[in-house]
């Protein structure tokens, strides 16, 4: 019991301190970060450190996102309760699991089985019955489904595959950390309007990078 009061306390630290002081203003985006438990998508020895201000290693050379920058691209989703969305590269399951509180549909794509299976026995404990994890390559998506009303890219990438911006339906936002080479990158809105991609600048934001979606080595002369 003390664990867990402990945990909800540092939950609502992590909404109140580092959240809101942040311009993320979204109530329903606020509602599923104070909602979630966080502590239940990392690995029980780094639990204590769940709710830091940064990205925590959940295994596998993945890690789970800093929360403010999670929150951040959340928000500039603009997502609605009728919406369809596709998260790449979930890990876990914990930015699923925040979507599920604010789409109709949620699918997630993970490559690594150990952590898909993570993600999947979580949510089923939260009740995420809107939520449906598959294995499979993080670069090709999941096209059966498609078009995508938000993608979520759940981790730092160099550039945005094409397969991707193609399962955006008419509308649709795709949001991801752009690290073109490594470090501190930018959060990007790719945006679908009359068949049309264009994206801009949210905020800049470092976030480790997903496996598949390295910058391509160059040649020099």
């Amino acid at each position: 019991m003390i664990a867990m009061t402990n945990f909800a306390a540092a939950r609502f630290n992590m909404v109140e301190g580092q959240i809101r002081p942040n311009r993320v203003t979204d109530p329903g985006v606020v509602a599923a970060l104070a909602a979630v438990p966080r502590e239940q998508f990392v690995p029980k020895a780094v639990r204590g450190i769940a709710y830091v201000d940064e990205a925590v290693p959940v295994g596998n050379g993945r890690y789970l996102g800093e929360p403010l920058v999670t929150a951040r691209l959340l928000q500039g989703a603009a997502i609605t309760p009728s919406d369809v969305v596709l998260v790449i590269g979930c890990g876990t399951g914990y930015s699923a699991a925040l979507l599920a509180r604010l789409a109709a549909t949620v699918v997630a794509i993970e490559s690594d089985a150990e952590l898909a299976g993570h993600a999947t026995e979580s949510l089923s404990e939260l009740g995420a019955d809107n939520v449906v994890v598959y294995e499979g390559d993080l670069a090709t998506g999941y096209p059966a489904q498609a078009p995508y009303d938000v993608i979520l890219i759940d981790g730092g990438v160099a550039q945005v595959p094409e397969r991707l911006l193609d399962q955006l339906a008419e509308g649709g936002r795709l949001l991801a950390v752009i690290s073109p080479f490594g470090g501190v990158g930018s959060a990007r809105l790719y945006r679908r309007v009359a068949g049309t991609i264009s994206n801009r600048v949210l905020f800049d934001a470092a976030s480790p990078c997903l496996p598949g979606f390295e910058a391509k080595p160059t040649f020099v002369f």
